[in-house]
């Protein structure tokens, strides 16, 4: 089992984010610590400037609420994180810094632009040090 365990979640899949919180809690040794996860990618500061104030924070705000609920209908007390930037890159770095020992990652049916740009899995699969399980 698994002592630091980190679950991205895409909140625009609520529904598949339970169901991997639901294995997150099965994989876990009794004390270990659960990170939640959600990354927002980058908005260019030339759209940024036209959002209206307080609008990013809003979101973040409201993003953390969305992620502590789903942890706690899943029955699990964890740590939750917002974070920005490219997906991968941002999980990658997030299981460095807290020294995770799995990534536990959705994946969806492959489009076309996943063989030619990579989807987040596969960076994470390609990049991570730590074990990684890719729940379909």
């Amino acid at each position: 089992m698994f002592k630091n365990i980190i679950v991205p979640i895409d909140l625009d899949k609520s529904e598949r984010g339970k169901g991997i919180l639901g294995r997150a809690k099965q994989l876990a040794d009794k004390d270990a610590k659960v990170t939640v996860v959600n990354v927002v990618e980058d908005v260019p500061g030339l759209i940024t400037a036209e959002l209206p104030d307080g609008l990013v924070e809003q979101a973040a705000r409201k993003a953390r609420s969305s992620l502590v609920d789903m942890a706690k209908s899943a029955g699990l007390e964890a740590d939750v994180e917002i974070r920005s930037g490219r997906p991968h890159h941002a999980l990658v770095s997030l299981a460095d810094e807290i020294d995770a020992d799995l990534i536990l990652i959705g994946s969806h049916d492959p489009g076309l632009q996943d063989y030619f740009l990579g989807s987040t899995a596969s960076g994470v699969v390609r990049h991570a040090k730590c074990s990684v399980l890719v729940d379909r």
